[in-house]
């Protein structure tokens, strides 16, 4: 079964195309899938009824189930659960700013990157989310409140960069201008730190913004709060977050969570502020 929302543009062309169907017929579909957010074939009026009979028995409309949405007292902030539909959970948070709505995705079902301070890798990695998995968190959460969504950062559960083909073309059809045309300057992918992926990031002619989840000044402490240091030291992972920058012209931002104890003293101030000391970076201090 085709997989048909994580079909671009020209690929759902092809696809109607071998089912006898011309090409309106495909810009139709494409419209209620990422332009009116559909939620079935069967919302979809403007196709006949025997084209969505065929296109139920050729292929798999993915949309996410709600399954709780949970709302913050303090700043409005809301958490949502979907059901997957293999049975699997994913979370996304809906955060509302003065300059419009972000949304915060999972890539992953779980993750492998073991991160000490993270609850998403405590069962290991179950699988990669399909692209149209990830574009539908941002979707439902659009039709359930009703409201634009202007900026995505990919930072919840999962490695984005360990699902690196799905990741990105997620982003060329989340900023497709036939569908939510979010603009990609608007879209955040946040990494802890896969050196070979962040360097073919670059490589991919994008806008987006690249966030390494840093959260140690040094290779010593950093080994004791996430296992992927050992792969790559600060030495390999810093000179590729600068070249994604000398490449995209994005500024970097690091994620740096204080955890009491280990990373907050005064001292490790000072040697983060040694470390990012000649990048056009951000540091995001998250308590």
């Amino acid at each position: 079964m085709t997989d048909i929302k994580s079909l671009n543009y020209d690929e759902l062309v092809t696809y109607m195309a071998g089912l006898g169907e011309k090409k309106f017929r495909a810009s139709q579909l494409y419209q209620w899938m990422h332009e009116k957010l559909a939620d079935s074939f069967d919302e979809c009026t403007n196709l006949s009824n025997a084209l969505r009979q065929k296109l139920k028995e050729t292929s798999e409309y993915v949309c996410l189930e709600p399954v709780r949405v949970q709302h913050s007292k303090l700043d409005g902030t809301e958490k949502y659960l979907f059901r997957l539909s293999d049975g699997n959970y994913v979370e996304s948070v809906l955060m509302k700013y003065h300059h419009g709505n972000s949304v915060c995705i999972s890539s992953q079902v779980g993750c492998r990157m073991g991160c000490r301070f993270c609850a998403s890798t405590i069962g290991g990695l179950t699988r990669n989310l399909l692209p149209s998995e990830m574009l539908d968190q941002v979707y439902r959460i659009q039709e359930l409140t009703g409201e634009r969504v202007s900026n995505v950062v990919v930072m919840g559960t999962g490695e984005p960069l360990d699902n690196y083909d799905n990741l990105i073309r997620f982003i060329r059809i989340l900023s497709d201008e036939k569908g939510q045309n979010i603009s990609q300057r608007n879209l955040t992918v946040s990494t802890c730190g896969l050196v070979p992926r962040i360097r073919q990031l670059a490589e991919e002619d994008l806008t987006i913004t690249l966030a390494l989840s840093l959260h140690a000044p040094n290779d010593e402490k950093r080994k004791e709060l996430m296992p992927i240091a050992y792969k790559y030291s600060l030495s390999e992972v810093l000179p590729a977050c600068k070249y994604y920058f000398e490449k995209t012209g994005r500024r970097l931002t690091f994620e740096y969570s204080l955890v009491g104890g280990k990373n907050d003293s005064q001292e490790d101030a000072r040697q983060l502020a040694g470390l990012v000391h000649g990048l056009n970076c951000h540091i995001n201090l998250i308590p």
